[in-house]
């Protein structure tokens, strides 16, 4: 206890240098009053009673009181906001899952587009996979999407106008492929259209992923990053799955035409939509109208340097992008001879892919639950290992040793065609939890759109490499004995990143802020147990006044 301390004879011992006044020394001058009373200055002081003159606690009372009055008014305030936040919530987490579930359904048009290019255009599968790649370059130009919507606002807001934008071009360029018919016949037209779409979902992407990020740390959410992985693999679960139905019914134009009509109602969810309803922090207008393009655009670049420098940041960013642009990627020599030489059916390829995003879903759901607890190298290299071995079941597939077993070419390429893919995804998610718990303030969209570029531009040179390791091993259209070579190169590529897994972090920061938030509790009750002592001394002092007063 604190109060034994204090001698009922004796209240005016020092306890505290904040609370009482020391007792005068003795001096062989007159003391001088600080007092209003008149007494006779001849009168030679009895008893010096500190007490009635005491300064100190009446302002620390004072002080009390105005802390009482300012935490009463804050609370007030929070409470008219209280409503309003909540509406804020709901609609960002309306616009994430939707804005992530149009971004996961993009793969409805290009298992079309796949299929056009393979069947109608009558493309070599390394030419099928170069399209593709090129189609990815936009998703390079992440970095400088996102510190443009870091340091300039539209309309007072940096982030839905950007959303905006991308559906806007994603419109414009599925649109034309479904209305105009050169388009999707000249290979040119075709790769303009796609490097147009991918534009707009590279923007979309950037904006939507800095949205997460500075709402998150703004309102400490943590998992935004897995409700969007799981709007995403939503979105994909729902596009595959009408995909490989709708192929086999309609034409890929309709569907072409059916994703720009999809994309037109996230536009206007973007029109509805108002940032400042989020709690996000708005510009100021005299940095508007003081700091030009050049300016805004150097201060991002230099704030982004300064962050990806840390090596908190850059030892697993370098592992993750290692990890994906070593291993040489055979999706579309797989994705022919799976159409061309098994001669599966649509439907069979798009269930596949309906099973590896309920996969992905999965185990989103069960990271959040369970497995963010266990440290992240251990849960990294666990991952790697079981991507690795993953690649060699497309080899069970070529090889015919799935037959061998009772099961059909149809079943194991349902189940089993698209387990590597998932887990490449899954391997992103803890990277992606541990780089937006890193992020500054400020720097949200220059990280997380850096962050994707990077990792864009790995995929694209594992596609690269891909494409000129089929083209080496001499995989065309109409031979693919030499595919399971390509296999196991790719099997092998996928351990080498197990060597350098020390880059990768222990424990995610997660816990430590854990850590730190047990700490603050504890802080909180010390500072309660302080308040209540000082209030006590508050009644004492006025009692004892109140006695010598009678």
């Amino acid at each position: 206890m604190i109060f034994p301390s204090i001698s009922v004879r004796a209240p005016l011992n020092p306890v505290s240098s904040l609370i009482l006044k020391p007792p005068p020394k003795p001096s062989s001058f007159r003391p001088v009053r600080c007092c209003n009373h008149q007494q006779n200055p001849d009168t030679i002081d009895k008893s010096v009673k500190p007490s009635t003159h005491l300064i100190n606690p009446i302002v620390l009372a004072i002080e009390v009181v105005n802390k009482k009055n300012d935490e009463k008014r804050r609370g007030d305030e929070e409470r008219r906001r209280g409503c309003f936040s909540q509406m804020g919530s709901q609609q960002m987490l309306g616009l994430c899952g939707f804005g992530y579930g149009v971004q996961g359904f993009r793969c409805f048009p290009w298992l079309a587009l796949n299929f056009h290019m393979a069947h109608n255009l009558r493309l070599d599968p390394s030419m099928i996979q170069v399209v593709q790649n090129i189609g990815n370059l936009p998703m390079v130009a992440k970095p400088l999407f996102g510190i443009l919507s870091d340091a300039f606002y539209i309309g007072g807001a940096h982030r839905v106008p950007y959303i905006f934008v991308g559906g806007l071009l994603q419109i414009l360029s599925w649109g034309a492929l479904s209305l105009i018919p050169v388009a999707g016949q000249a290979l040119a037209s075709l790769v303009l259209c796609v490097l147009v779409s991918n534009l707009g979902a590279s923007i979309t992407e950037v904006a939507q992923d800095a949205l997460v990020a500075e709402y998150g740390q703004k309102h400490r959410r943590t998992g935004l990053q897995t409700y969007a992985f799981m709007a995403l693999a939503g979105g994909g679960i729902l596009g595959n799955l009408f995909g490989g139905y709708l192929l086999q019914k309609i034409q890929p134009k309709t569907m072409f035409r059916a994703f720009a009509i999809l994309l037109l109602f996230q536009v206007a969810v973007c029109l509805i939509a108002k940032e400042d309803s989020l709690g996000l922090p708005q510009p100021a207008d005299q940095n508007l109208v003081k700091k030009s393009i050049f300016e805004g655009v150097r201060e991002q670049c230099s704030n982004l340097m300064i962050t990806i420098s840390e090596d908190s940041i850059s030892h697993p960013l370098a592992w993750a992008v290692a990890s994906i642009a070593m291993v040489p990627i055979l999706s579309a020599p797989i994705f022919c001879y799976q159409t061309q030489c098994l001669c599966l059916d649509p439907s069979t390829i798009g269930m596949s892919r309906v099973v590896s995003q309920l996969m992905l879903l999965s185990a989103t759901v069960l990271y959040n639950q369970f497995w963010k607890r266990i440290p992240m190298r251990k849960l990294i290299g666990t991952v790697q290992l079981l991507y690795a071995s993953s690649l060699l079941l497309d080899l069970v597939l070529v090889r015919q040793i799935n037959l061998s077993l009772g099961i059909p070419n149809e079943v194991f390429a349902l189940c089993f065609s698209g387990f590597a893919e998932t887990i490449a995804q899954f391997k992103l998610l803890p990277f992606s939890v541990l780089f937006a718990s890193l992020c500054p303030s400020g720097c949200e969209g220059s990280l997380t759109s850096f962050l994707a570029s990077a990792f864009c531009l790995s995929s694209i040179l594992s596609g690269v490499f891909g494409a000129g390791l089929a083209s080496l091993i001499g995989i065309t259209s109409g031979d693919y004995s030499s595919l399971p070579v390509g296999i196991l190169i790719q099997f092998l590529a996928a351990l080498v990143p197990l060597w350098w897994i020390h880059l990768v972090p222990m424990v995610e920061p997660a816990a430590e802020k854990e850590k730190k938030k047990g700490m603050s509790k504890r802080s909180r009750r010390n500072r309660r147990i302080g308040r209540v002592a000082l209030e006590s001394f508050y009644v004492y002092r006025r009692e004892r006044e109140f006695e010598e007063q009678r």
